[in-house]
């Protein structure tokens, strides 16, 4: 069995059990973000039967992922990254969960591209849930804001998303983003990577984003 198959397995039964110990019912999804390997690396999962995967460039992806996606239609691709307006036609074509929605204006081009296209992606509100500086999100009080925006344009919101401060605990942010998405009434919550994709699954995450616990560490 290829390394990264047991890893993967490893990861579903560490989150089987975690669930078992909380009596959590929701299923939590594991998104292989692969993002800087290549198919010959992630073909092993995909024969094995694990079909969401994550991306964090639409370049890459469409270079990487369009043929196999025609030929797998069960495959599931996630853009986990920043999405530049300039870049939505081509999002649209090939994804199927765009998990970083934050701003008004991203949000119309999707809406005017899923037209153009006839086609509905599913799409997480990116929350920056430590007011940091430097990172994407739409910041807290702006949130109920930006999802009644998208919810008049009729876009599929089907959760929040969000990345914790680097250097804190992330169980508090978790937590405060499971309450927000509680209170917006959404399904799903984007959250939880390598490092701390259990604590997430503590506090309700449904997709857990997982890249180097999987795929081992990035050149």
């Amino acid at each position: 069995m290829h390394e990264s198959v047991q890893k993967l397995i490893h990861i579903e039964e560490l989150v089987k059990s975690k669930k078992a110990d909380l009596n959590k019912l929701e299923a939590s999804k594991i998104i292989a973000v692969s993002k800087t390997f290549t198919l010959d690396k992630i073909m092993p999962l995909i024969n094995h039967g694990h079909y969401d995967y994550g991306e964090n460039k639409v370049q890459e992806a469409i270079d990487k992922w369009s043929q196999i996606k025609t030929e797998k239609p069960e495959l599931k691709l996630h853009l986990v990254g920043k999405l530049q307006t300039n870049k939505v036609k081509f999002a649209i074509k090939l994804f199927d969960f765009i998990h970083s929605v934050d701003n008004k204006k991203l949000a119309k081009k999707i809406y005017d591209e899923q037209l153009n296209q006839n086609k509905k992606v599913k799409i997480f509100l990116q929350v920056n849930i430590g007011n940091e500086e430097q990172k994407s999100g739409v910041l807290k009080n702006n949130l109920i804001d930006l999802h009644n925006y998208c919810k008049d344009l009729k876009l599929d919101v089907v959760g929040l998303m969000c990345i914790p401060p680097f250097d804190s605990d992330p169980n508090p942010f978790f937590q405060e983003l499971n309450d927000l998405n509680k209170k917006l009434n959404l399904e799903e919550l984007s959250m939880g990577m390598s490092s701390d994709y259990l604590k997430a699954v503590e506090n309700h995450s449904t997709y857990l984003r997982i890249g180097s616990a999987i795929f081992g560490e990035r050149s």
